[in-house]
């Protein structure tokens, strides 16, 4: 198994590749990444040397670079992810996460293989009763939502007409080790160590549904290797907290771990103007994964959390150089004469 796997050098993408790596150790996996400003090799610098892993930088809007890979199977997890610049400027999430994700497929038509789609809760749009299940109508509320809505019909789209063998998960949200610190559960870290002013957008009570991203990772896994084509998977973590709450939550945790004054933390809670067309709340319904193929996750919120700050703890110089620009001078010294940039 050859595995394409875009977006490698992102937050999820290089917590997959580890786990990849470690549980098929006959797969050879090819990391293509563009290495915009959330893909950071850093992320996945313990698999250099590996001699199964290979890192390529590339963008999937370029279909004759993706013509000239060999691979056999496709993971996407290639995409422009964050809500708020998909508000300042909607045109690269159209280009990555639509024409990307078409090209992909037309990749993947030309080889026959396989393809997943890694997607989101939020192409649901706000979900006021209940969980949103793989049935419930497409709503996106953003640009970012409405382009990874798209690149989830075209996927259908390719299947229904030419027969792929194509997959698509949906993800609540994700929180673990590595993850770009613009996110709030990283932000909200660093800011309380650093002592500023902790955003929070509204009144605070947006509600999320929160993942574990080794625990998403081995859902993926699940429906890349027994999910059946054409279909959708929802994986969920049945962890809704409202925003302010996981502030809260992490600042005790910052507290009790670093010995600092608690209600001096709580007092860098800052309420912002929400953004536009803010979702009230995101839910969804993992039954199908759960009852199909057999996956549940495996680490408690509470215990997520708790690993989550103490890797931030540990990792205080990764993502303060990511702060402050400095990451980007890793890649420069690894690759500038490899890619002659």
């Amino acid at each position: 198994m050859k595995i394409l796997i875009t977006g490698g050098a992102g937050f999820i993408g290089s917590n997959f590749i580890r786990h990849i790596i470690s549980a098929y150790p006959d797969y050879s996996i090819i990391n293509l990444d563009k290495l915009t400003y959330a893909g950071n090799l850093e992320n996945i610098k313990d698999m250099e040397n590996h001699p199964d892993y290979r890192f390529i930088k590339g963008d999937i809007c370029d279909r004759h670079f993706l013509g000239s890979l060999d691979f056999n199977a496709i993971i996407n997890f290639a995409a422009e992810s964050h809500v708020d610049r998909s508000i300042l400027d909607s045109f690269p999430f159209l280009q990555t996460n639509v024409i990307g994700v078409q090209n992909l497929l037309e990749a993947a038509k030309i080889r026959g293989c396989r393809l997943l789609q890694v997607s989101t809760d939020e192409v649901y749009g706000s979900t006021e009763k209940g969980l949103s299940t793989e049935e419930s109508p497409i709503s996106p509320n953003s640009p970012y939502a409405a382009s990874k809505a798209s690149a989830d019909l075209l996927a259908r789209a390719y299947h229904k007409t030419f027969g792929m063998d194509v997959l698509i998960t949906r993800c609540s949200n994700n929180y673990g080790p590595y993850q770009f610190p613009e996110k709030l559960i990283p932000l909200v870290i660093s800011h309380a160590l650093a002592g500023r002013p902790i955003p929070v957008y509204g009144d605070g009570k947006n509600v999320r549904d929160w993942i574990y991203v080794l625990d998403h990772c081995r859902a993926i896994d699940a429906v890349f290797h027994r999910g059946n084509a054409g279909e959708v998977y929802n994986a969920g973590g049945k962890n809704e907290v409202q925003n302010i709450d996981i502030v809260k939550r992490l600042l005790t945790l910052i507290a009790e771990k670093t010995g600092r004054d608690k209600e001096s933390l709580m007092d860098l809670i800052t309420f912002v103007n929400d953004r536009p067309g803010h979702d009230r709340r995101y839910a969804i319904d993992p039954s199908k994964i759960e009852g199909e193929l057999g996956w549940t996750p495996e680490t408690g919120f509470e215990e997520g959390l708790a690993n989550t700050v103490d890797w931030y703890l540990s990792h205080q110089t990764w993502w303060e150089r990511i702060i402050s620009g400095e990451y980007m001078d890793y890649y420069k010294m690894q690759y500038k004469e490899r890619f002659g940039e």
